[in-house]
């Protein structure tokens, strides 16, 4: 991906972050904030009030580059080494879910590829 960096912040073309994330088997990658299990990441494979079932998802604990959730699920983390991103589970299921935000292809292939976080 082109991108430039100005003042340390990293900029990329308009038209390579506005796409949102395609679905794998009809399901999108989302971020999700619950109320109190923190912040995920997967693909939402169903929704029920404010339950929701992702698979292939990771915790989010920390993140360093991006100030909002928004602005991960649009731009990814310009700081990915700083982050603390668990390891992928093959399925969680979110019961107080308080936020579904879909990714752009961009920001999921920078969240995907952030290391897992080690002890």
């Amino acid at each position: 991906m082109d991108k430039i960096t100005i003042n340390g912040v990293d900029y990329v073309p308009a038209d390579s972050v506005k796409a949102i994330a395609e679905p794998v088997d009809g399901m999108r990658f989302c971020i999700i904030r619950t109320y109190s299990a923190g912040v995920h990441a997967g693909y939402v494979k169903q929704q029920n009030g404010k339950e929701v079932t992702l698979v292939n998802a990771r915790r989010l604990w920390k993140w360093a580059g991006a100030f909002t959730l928004s602005e991960m699920a649009v731009s990814g983390v310009s700081n990915p080494s700083e982050c603390k991103f668990a390891t992928t589970v093959p399925e969680i299921i979110l019961t107080e879910a308080i936020e579904i935000i879909p990714c752009t292809e961009t920001a999921k292939k920078i969240i995907l590829e952030v290391k897992d976080y080690e002890c």
